[in-house]
């Protein structure tokens, strides 16, 4: 799977960033002449040796030298670093931490820094989820979103055609009722909340309002989208990865349990490398009764308050966010640009890309909101426990505003 989540990965010890660092861009760019230090959480060895090779072109021009270390676990390494006053220069961020790094003192806003012709290349999406407090703190890096992939070969031994491709709910349930066959179900999700809330934005539904300032989760345009899956899950036409023994979406996809799969752009990197055999295209996910509605996951460079590079470091980030070294990024591991200039060009250079890529204009970022995430993992037990037959989709949602609302309050 690709960098989003090897970084989603190790969120467990975030928390010793909280309160770290000194002062939330409270100092001035400075410099000092030891090498930068940049920690990424690498999808393997194609990532981390492009991101190598765009530091190194960098350090040529520059001076400075670049010393990039893959993390084995991206959090809680960089979570180290902060707490032995040792943080790595520069970083992936993923934008469910932001805000909670961000108010303890631990990154550096260095958006303001920037060309603002690169700013307002970023997506708008993007710029909105790695804005905290009206300022830009960190350059997006890469994004994709939740689109709807399909087996051709499946597809066609169903007696589909491109003309079937769903865009409707109603139509989603049809083909993947005509898809189930003994050996593979029709669709087959992670089913956690991030697949949960692609189908709540096309409800009309979603998590937290607009400025995710209020808890939305018990609404009828959420109850809709958790029972739209729930019925289909019952008529056994959907499927979550783990009830048919899989580790997630892809997997299910890629090994032939599932027809079709929600997943993000990063499928693209597993096919190609795990499943190579296997014909596939993917689609924009189908309109729901709130229109259309999908999620956009990324990454950004985290800059540490901490650094004595920080002039070198926001350098280095133009760098590695301009218009070349993203195109490189894509080309050698799949990373779909964070910049909207290249977007016809990140589709001609890799059709797959075209569905993920249109999803952005409408797509919506994980929820910001520090603290948020145990409340995430909260629900997805409970999204668990709702297949199971153990509590009802309304039990859940009610569950999650009465914590939501209590993590909102302790902000």
């Amino acid at each position: 799977m690709r960098t989003l989540r090897a970084v989603v990965a190790g969120a467990a010890a975030t928390m010793l960033l909280a309160g770290c660092g000194n002062g939330f861009g409270s100092s001035q760019p400075s410099s000092s002449s030891g090498p930068l230090k940049v920690m990424i959480g690498s999808s393997g060895p194609a990532e981390t040796n492009a991101v190598q090779a765009a530091a190194d072109r960098w350090s040529k021009s520059s001076g400075t030298k670049v010393e990039v270390i893959a993390a084995q676990n991206l959090d809680q390494q960089v979570g180290q670093g902060f707490a032995g006053g040792n943080p790595p220069d520069v970083f992936y961020l993923d934008p469910t931490r932001l805000q909670q790094y961000a108010k303890g003192g631990s990154l550096y806003a260095y958006g303001s820094q920037l060309p603002a012709s690169t700013v307002g290349d970023f997506y708008p999406a993007l710029r909105q989820t790695y804005t905290y407090k009206g300022q830009l703190t960190c350059a997006p890096k890469d994004l994709d979103t939740h689109e709807l992939v399909i087996n051709t070969d499946m597809w066609s031994a169903a007696g589909l055609t491109q003309a079937d491709y769903p865009k409707t709910w109603d139509d989603l349930t049809r083909v993947a009722t005509r898809l189930t066959t003994a050996q593979h179900v029709g669709l087959a999700f992670t089913g956690d909340h991030n697949t949960a809330g692609t189908f709540m934005l096309e409800a009309g539904g979603w998590f937290l309002n607009a400025n995710n300032t209020a808890v939305t989760a018990d609404t009828p345009q959420n109850l809709a989208a958790l029972q739209y899956l729930l019925t289909n899950i019952g008529k056994k036409v959907f499927a979550r990865a783990k009830s048919i023994d899989a580790q997630w979406g892809g997997q299910a996809f890629g090994t032939g349990k599932a027809a079709m799969d929600v997943e993000g752009g990063w499928i693209i990197g597993a096919m190609r490398t795990d499943y190579p055999n296997v014909h596939w295209t993917a689609v924009q996910m189908p309109t729901g009764p709130g229109g259309r509605g999908t999620t956009v996951f990324s990454n950004c460079w985290g800059i540490a308050a901490k650094s004595s590079n920080k002039s070198q470091a926001v350098s280095l980030v133009e760098a590695l966010v301009s218009p070349a070294e993203q195109k490189a990024f894509q080309n050698a591991f799949g990373a779909t640009p964070s910049r909207s200039s290249l977007a016809a060009w990140s589709v001609q250079a890799n059709p797959n890309k075209a569905a993920f890529n249109a999803g952005v204009a409408y797509a919506r970022g994980p929820v910001p909101v520090p603290g948020f995430t145990s409340v995430l993992s909260d629900f997805d037990t409970g999204l668990e426990n709702m297949v199971s037959g153990t509590v009802t989709p309304e039990q859940i949602l009610q569950n999650m505003q009465r914590n939501g609302e209590q993590v909102l309050k302790s902000q």
